[in-house]
């Protein structure tokens, strides 16, 4: 295991009166306040060679501040090496398009082969450390299912300020999916609490209480007679999976929703034969995430990535549109 690594500064006068995790955290630019307070608090800091446990005393200019940082240990998650669509990456984060029917974390079901367990593979020793332990920092989550755009943190500072930018909804995030039928009207504001489906404990639902609050815009692009949509969805709240729950609560699910679609929908009778035969037999949820835009954590560099849809979407879309 690699050694600890001690940070050594020398506070100048304009340090002044600054709470001491604060001014730390600020001049290494590497980790959050929080895990700088937290290693004061185990007893990391020395000041003038003497430990000091208090995290909120002000910093005195011309004294020496040594902070012991525990080298991070490996991540629990195997790396596993393969191939990722990398769309940017720097020392803060990396920028991914990531393909549908690939899971994100690992969970009891999928325990490794994961886009985590790829990630500790593909940054290696850039993973500087999140919470002592040396793994990606996952901002947001897609399905399985879900293709597209997703932004991975590799540093703690870059994770609780990307974070707090997806809280606040600080972000442009839009995405793309075919659904049944045509939504009237043809753009729209869709606002609705989600919770646990109390009929189906496995599915969310939009419920009247204990849910949390959602709100997810969508627009038409193109509409196949009235049949089927290809719509446009931009995210009020933090969540891609609303997406789905909301367009099933408006009557027009996702084509291909395992969850979502429990029975043939009526509109399949309108689409002839052969488009009719791909849109019932698409495997997945016909949803990917196009475009995300952000500010980057560190510098505040406006981002804006976009990544068109996987073939197997584009395929069926293409056959869909034929058809209007």
């Amino acid at each position: 295991m690699a050694d600890p690594a001690l940070l050594s500064i020398l506070a100048a006068p304009d340090a002044s009166g600054q709470r001491l995790d604060s001014y730390l955290a600020a001049r290494m630019g590497t980790i959050s306040r929080s895990r700088v307070k937290a290693l004061i608090l185990e007893g990391a800091c020395q000041k003038n060679g003497i430990v000091t446990t208090d995290a909120s005393e002000p910093v005195q200019p011309g004294a020496t501040y040594s902070l012991t940082l525990p080298a991070a240990t490996p991540a629990l998650p195997a790396a596993q090496a393969m191939a990722l669509d990398v769309l940017y990456e720097d020392s803060a984060l990396l920028v991914l398009n990531k393909p549908a029917g690939l899971v994100v974390h690992p969970a009891p079901g999928n325990p490794d082969g994961t886009l985590v367990n790829a990630l500790i593979a593909h940054c290696g020793d850039s993973l500087t450390g999140i919470g002592g332990e040396r793994r990606p920092g996952i901002v947001h989550r897609l399905d399985k299912d879900t293709s597209g755009i997703m932004v991975v943190a590799k540093t703690e500072l870059a994770l609780t300020r990307l974070s707090a930018a997806f809280a606040s909804r600080d972000l442009d995030r839009e995405y793309k999916a075919l659904c049944w039928g045509v939504p009237n009207p043809a753009s729209g504001r869709i606002e609705g609490d989600i919770g646990r489906d109390p009929r189906e404990r496995k599915r969310m639902a939009v419920v009247a209480r204990n849910g949390k609050h959602a709100v997810t815009n969508y627009r038409i692009l193109r509409n196949v007679g009235l049949a089927a949509s290809l719509i446009a969805c931009r995210l009020e709240t933090g969540r891609t999976h609303q997406i789905r729950v909301h367009m099933a609560h408006i009557g027009h699910p996702l084509i291909g929703d395992p969850v979502y679609l429990k029975r043939r929908p009526a509109a399949a009778k309108l689409l002839p034969d052969q488009a009719r035969l791909l849109a019932l037999d698409f495997p997945r949820q016909a949803l990917h995430a196009e475009i995300l835009g952000f500010s980057h954590p560190i510098s505040d560099e406006p981002l804006r990535f976009s990544a068109p849809p996987p073939e197997d979407f584009q395929l069926l879309a293409d056959a869909l549109l034929a058809c209007a």
